[in-house]
């Protein structure tokens, strides 16, 4: 009998047409798992996976099961869960699930514990809590894993900090490092459904609006981008100069968070640092500020400071808490901090996840392989499997590309052609 702890076994069906609507424009994942039916390179294989329960992540873990894998999944974020999808994935689908939207932190690393209990050989991670828990309470299971990989920015700078200390204690391939994941999930995805989680908790006009995004990174780039479409005055933050140029370029304007607090309308973070909304931030903003995290975890906004100068506090809307200050202005925070693109929303648009879920399947396929050769260090995706999923989804977008001609070839491999 599968194993799992899901909100509500009557929204199965309801999941499976989720599901189904989401792999319609999945067709890269869906390629690979036609292949992995036939050819069942993880046959045997425990892949135990801490990823955000969605329509998508459904359509990854019908693809490692149809290449033989034995899957366990549960949430990377409390509030991520699609409680359809979980009911979908357990009672449609066979598949061990452990995610509830809303669960409290004691549930969520309860269902962390059930998937370790699974003995995994490969973990899936999206931000690194599977791994900080095998190298910290659960040092018990680490034994029989032989890799793991990383879907995001934040859980591939843990990582690499931990193979600096030298402490990390099995290969990890950085999905998140891979060109078709994060020039086009975290730019493309993040800033659609972001936009989108902001839009849905508040029903406010974005044009107009003072949008300041605090971070120039790829979801930085991608939500700032999207911002600017629907017409708002975007405001940048940045501490890498380089960044903060190109964001100049781009025609934002750039200034430090003292001087964007008092004039934005909506904050919205995507650094993957801590606590880059502070109190001093919060007691000079307007009244009715509204405040949102699209980085992973929700330290992002010091929300603890924010709860300490409350004179009061009240849920305004499903996904929005007020806050009144001592000064007589409120501030909005959405979602609790967490990533609004799937607290408030959907998550990103299953035509990027195609790509990054792409990767992970390709990803475990290459550390079944090479598990013997791999060090203990994290590792980027390798570039053909990186082209290979490019050129799947060109060809199923219907894009056509030029091939290079012997003589162009020959042209750029010498020197001495000159002008």
């Amino acid at each position: 009998m599968t194993e799992y702890d899901v909100k509500d076994k009557g929204l199965a069906a309801e999941g499976v047409l989720r599901i189904e609507w989401a792999a319609m424009e999945m067709p890269v994942l869906a390629l690979i798992q036609k292949r992995f039916e036939k050819e069942k390179p993880l046959k045997g294989v425990r892949i135990g996976a801490c990823l955000h329960v969605t329509s998508e992540t459904a359509s990854l873990m019908r693809t490692l099961a149809a290449g033989g894998a034995e899957v366990a999944l549960c949430a990377s974020n409390p509030l991520s869960t699609q409680d359809d999808v979980a009911a979908a994935l357990v009672f449609e689908y066979g598949l061990p699930t452990y995610g509830i939207k809303g669960e409290d932190r004691d549930t969520y690393y309860r269902h962390m514990q059930s998937v370790i209990d699974f003995r995994p050989q490969i973990t899936m991670d999206d931000g690194a809590d599977v791994v900080g828990m095998l190298h910290t309470e659960r040092k018990d299971a680490v034994a029989g894993v032989i890799g793991g990989t990383e879907e995001t920015t934040t859980g591939v700078i843990r990582l690499k900090s931990m193979e600096k200390d030298g402490v990390l204690l099995y290969p990890i391939v950085a999905v998140n490092e891979a060109l078709t994941k994060h020039l086009f999930d975290n730019r493309y995805g993040t800033g659609q459904s972001t936009l989108d989680g902001i839009i849905r908790a508040t029903n406010r006009l974005i044009a107009g609006k003072i949008v300041v995004v605090v971070g120039y990174g790829w979801c930085g780039r991608g939500f700032a981008m999207r911002a600017k479409g629907h017409g708002a005055d975007v405001v940048v933050l940045e501490v890498d100069p380089l960044r903060a140029l190109e964001a100049v370029m781009d025609g934002f304007r750039v200034m430090p968070m003292a001087e964007a607090a008092p004039i934005g309308d909506i904050f919205v973070t995507a650094t993957g640092d801590i606590h880059v909304i502070r109190g001093e931030h919060f007691e000079v903003m307007k009244d009715g500020a509204i405040v949102a995290n699209t980085g992973h975890f929700n330290v992002e906004i010091d929300i603890p400071a924010l709860q300490a100068m409350a004179t009061a506090t009240r849920r305004v809307r499903e996904f929005v808490d007020e806050f009144s200050l001592p000064n007589g202005r409120n501030v909005y925070l959405l979602g609790e901090g967490r990533l609004i693109n799937l607290a408030a929303a959907e998550g990103h648009p299953s035509s990027v996840m195609d790509m990054s879920f792409a990767n992970q399947a390709l990803s475990a396929e290459y550390m079944v392989k090479n598990a013997d050769k791999l060090e203990k260090k994290v590792y980027v995706v390798p570039e053909d499997i990186d082209a290979e999923i490019a050129r799947l989804k060109l060809a199923a977008l219907g894009a056509g590309i030029d091939v290079l001609t012997p003589e162009q070839v020959q042209y750029l491999s010498s020197w001495n052609m000159g002008t």
